[in-house]
């Protein structure tokens, strides 16, 4: 549904910190399911670790924020190009369930729950080949930027 070059335009990361590849399904004010393919050029890999390298936690739940982000952007009918940014304020009740390494292909899901003021909560989930490896709630915080 949504290539790379479309989600630049509601997604104000870039390389290296862009984590998602494609959004497959979008449906403002509900859900979206996003990709990220994990390939072994990843530069966390070099660290993280050399010789068994694993997919940072923190970076799952950047995927999945940034997946929810795209939800956020176009439910609420904004992007980055008009002066709008939104900020991780808040991860709750994150699990891990398995590692994720080089080769997997992330399928993440994502689902607005409530939106008070200028804060949207999302339900996030990140499956690899129908198993579920993470799962987050997210809290992001609508920021106006000058452009």
């Amino acid at each position: 549904m949504m290539n790379i070059n479309e989600l630049k335009k509601y997604l104000p990361q870039r390389y290296p910190f862009l984590l998602v590849d494609r959004i497959l399904e979008l449906v403002p004010g509900e859900k979206v399911v996003g990709i990220k393919n994990v390939t072994v050029n990843e530069p966390f890999f070099n660290g993280h670790f050399p010789d068994d390298p694993v997919m940072p936690g923190v970076l799952l739940i950047e995927a999945m924020t940034q997946t929810a982000g795209v939800l956020g952007f176009v439910s609420e009918n904004k992007s980055p190009a008009e002066g709008y940014n939104y900020l991780l304020v808040g991860a709750d009740k994150a699990r891990f369930k398995r590692p994720v390494t080089p080769g997997d292909q992330l399928v993440m899901h994502a689902r607005l729950v409530t939106r008070k003021r200028n804060v949207l909560k999302f339900s996030c989930e990140a499956y690899v080949e129908d198993q579920l490896v993470a799962s987050v709630e997210t809290l992001v915080a609508e920021q106006k930027v000058d452009v």
